[in-house]
C-alpha cells in the first residue's frame, strides 16, 4: 500500500499539467445545471458553464425527506414523493428562465431502493420532460470519488460520501478512482433512526456493518469526507477552534482529533447540538448521526488525517462530461484565470508575469509552480480599489473565494503573495491569524513572489512586450534588473524603490539596474 502511494506521488511530480495559462483552452459554453435527488433533499446547482473549475451561479435545495420511512415500508412516502416532483418542476422553471442549455437529473440511494422509485422517475418525466439518471451504489461511489479528484490537487486516499440514505466509500488515486467501491446503508436518516431506537448502542450496529462490508484493503492514511452532514461537522469544529480560515473545502483535521470531536457531538443531547455555533439549523436533527458515522468510520480506518470536500457526486458527474484533455487541467489555475483575467487591466499580463517569474525559485516543485502561476493570474484583481486598501481587500477576498484544487495553507499563500504585490507587509495585523498557517519559509516565498510581481507591473506598465525585454538576476549579494534598450524603460526612483523592496524580501542589500544589449 505504501509503495503504491509512493509510485502515484512520484508520477504526479513528473507530470505537470495545465500549468501554463496561455496553453489552457477555455471554450465559451452556455450555463449547465444538475438536479440532485437525494434521500433527504433535492438540490439544483446552475453552473456558469461546464468546465474544469465550475462556479455555481445558483444553488438551492428543498428538504423533501424522500427516504423518510423507507426502511419500514420499502416505498417513498407520498408527501416526499409529491414535494420532490414539485421541487424538480420549480427547479426546471428556474433553469429555463436562466437560459440553461443542459439539465442533468441524478437520483441516488432512496430512488434506486424504493419499490415506487420508477413511479417517481416517470412522474418527473411526465411533468417536466426531464430524464432521471438513477445511479447504482457503485456509480454513486465512483462519482463521489471523482468529485474529490475534481476538487483537489491529485488527491490520494479514501473518499467517504455520507448522504441522507447511504455511505459510499472508494479510493482516490491522483486522477482516477480505485476499482473497489462500497455502498453501505449508513446515511443520515437510517442512522438517525438507529440512534432513536438504540441510543448509544447504535454504534454497535454501525461497527458491525463496517466490519462486514468495509474491506481492510481500502484503508488509507487520508480520509476525504463528503456530504452535507460532514460539512456541518467541519463548520462546528472550525467555530469551536476559531479556525483562521472559515472555508469547509480543504479544511483538514488530525484523524484522532476528528474522531474525538465527532464522539463528543454524537453523545450530546439535541438541545445542546442546537446551541453549537457554526451549525446550520437544518443540519441539527441529523448532526448526531453524521458524527456517529464519522467516529466509527475513523475508528475502523485509523485514518491519520480528515480532509473535508465541498465537491462530491455532482462535480464528479460534471467532470466526466468534459473531454479527457480538459479533465487533466489544473482546477486552481483554471479558477484563478476565470477570476483574474476579466478583472485585470490587461488580461494577458498574468500569463506574461508567469513566464517572467519562471526562474525565480530554483528547484521549484510542480506543487509550488501551480501556486506561483495562479498568483500571477490573480495579481491585478484590485487595481480599481483605493491604494490604501488594495492589499488587505485582495487578501481577504482570496482567503474566502470558492477556489477548488487548494487547501487552506495554499489559499493563505496565494492571498499573501497578492497582498505583497500591492505592496502589503507581512507584519500587517490584518493578516492575523490566517498568516499563522504558513511556515516562515512559505511566508518569505510569498513575499518574494509578491514583490517580484509588483516590480514587474512597475517596470512594464502592464505591457507584456516591455516585461519580456526585462530580466531579473538574483545573486548571492545583490538583485540585478536588466532592461533592454529597446524597451525604453527609465531607471526611475519608483522602479529603484520596488527593486529595493524585493531585495529586502530576499535578504540582500545591493540592487542595480542596468541597460542590456
Amino acid at each position: 500500500m505504501a509503495r503504491k502511494r509512493a509510485d502515484i506521488l512520484d508520477r504526479a511530480q513528473e507530470q505537470p499539467r495545465g500549468l501554463v495559462p496561455e496553453q489552457v483552452p477555455r471554450p465559451e459554453r452556455p450555463h449547465y445545471a444538475v438536479v440532485d435527488i437525494g434521500s433527504n433533499s433535492v438540490r439544483l446547482v446552475v453552473y456558469d458553464q461546464l468546465g474544469r473549475a465550475p462556479f455555481p451561479r445558483f444553488n438551492e435545495k428543498s428538504l423533501c425527506r424522500l427516504a423518510a420511512g423507507l426502511d419500514e415500508t420499502g416505498e417513498l412516502p407520498a408527501e416526499g414523493f409529491r414535494r420532490t416532483v414539485e421541487a424538480v418542476r420549480r427547479f426546471h422553471a428556474i433553469a429555463d428562465a436562466m437560459q440553461v442549455a443542459r439539465i442533468d437529473v441524478l437520483a441516488t440511494e432512496a430512488v434506486r431502493r424504493a419499490t415506487n422509485g420508477p413511479d417517481l422517475v416517470a412522474a418527473i418525466r411526465e411533468q417536466t420532460g426531464l430524464a432521471v439518471r438513477v445511479l447504482s451504489g457503485e456509480e454513486e461511489a465512483r462519482y463521489a470519488g471523482l468529485g474529490v479528484i475534481a476538487g483537489f490537487y491529485r488527491p490520494v486516499g479514501l473518499v467517504g460520501d455520507m448522504g441522507g440514505g447511504s455511505l459510499e466509500v472508494i479510493e482516490a488515486l491522483e486522477d482516477r478512482v480505485g476499482e473497489q467501491a462500497v455502498s453501505l446503508p449508513l446515511g443520515a436518516l437510517p442512522v438517525q433512526s438507529l440512534l432513536a431506537r438504540h441510543g448509544k448502542d447504535a454504534r454497535e450496529h454501525v461497527d458491525a456493518l463496517l466490519a462486514a462490508r468495509l474491506p481492510p484493503a481500502l484503508i488509507e492514511p487520508v480520509f476525504h469526507a463528503v456530504g452535507g452532514g460532514w460539512r456541518a461537522l467541519a463548520k462546528a469544529h472550525m467555530a469551536a477552534g476559531k479556525a483562521p480560515v472559515r472555508v469547509v473545502h480543504g479544511y483538514t483535521i488530525d484523524g484522532r482529533e476528528a474522531r474525538a470531536f465527532a464522539k463528543r457531538l454524537w453523545r450530546l443531547p439535541p438541545e445542546k447540538l442546537a446551541e453549537l455555533p457554526g451549525v446550520p439549523a437544518r443540519r441539527v436533527p441529523t448532526l448526531a448521526a453524521s458524527a456517529l458515522v464519522m467516529d466509527r468510520v475513523l475508528k475502523r480506518l485509523d485514518s491519520e488525517r480528515v480532509v473535508f470536500s465541498a465537491l462530491g457526486v455532482r462535480e464528479g458527474w460534471l467532470l466526466m462530461q468534459l473531454p479527457e484533455e480538459e479533465r487533466r487541467l489544473d482546477p486552481l489555475i483554471e479558477g484563478a484565470c476565470i477570476l483574474g483575467r476579466p478583472l485585470a487591466r490587461v488580461p494577458d499580463f498574468g500569463d506574461a508575469l508567469a513566464r517572467w517569474t519562471e526562474h525565480l525559485f530554483p528547484g521549484e516543485t510542480a506543487a509550488d509552480r501551480r501556486l506561483r502561476v495562479a498568483a500571477c493570474a490573480l495579481s491585478d484583481i484590485a487595481w480599481r480599489d483605493h491604494p490604501d486598501v488594495q492589499g488587505i481587500e485582495s487578501f481577504h477576498r482570496l482567503l474566502q473565494f470558492p477556489f477548488i484544487g487548494i487547501d487552506h495553507r495554499e489559499r493563505v499563500f496565494l492571498a499573501a503573495a497578492v497582498h505583497a504585490r500591492y505592496p502589503g507587509r507581512l507584519d500587517d495585523p490584518w493578516l492575523q491569524p490566517a498568516i499563522g498557517l504558513l511556515a516562515p519559509s512559505a511566508r518569505r516565498r510569498a513575499q518574494i513572489l509578491g514583490r517580484t510581481m509588483l516590480l514587474g507591473y512597475r517596470i512594464s506598465g502592464s505591457v507584456p512586450e516591455i516585461l519580456a525585454r526585462a530580466g531579473l538576476r538574483i545573486e548571492a549579494d545583490r538583485v540585478r534588473l536588466e532592461v533592454a534598450r529597446a524597451a525604453r524603460v527609465p531607471d526611475s526612483e519608483v522602479v529603484a524603490d520596488r527593486l529595493r523592496l524585493l531585495a529586502d524580501a530576499i535578504g540582500v542589500r545591493r540592487t542595480e539596474i542596468v541597460e542590456a544589449a
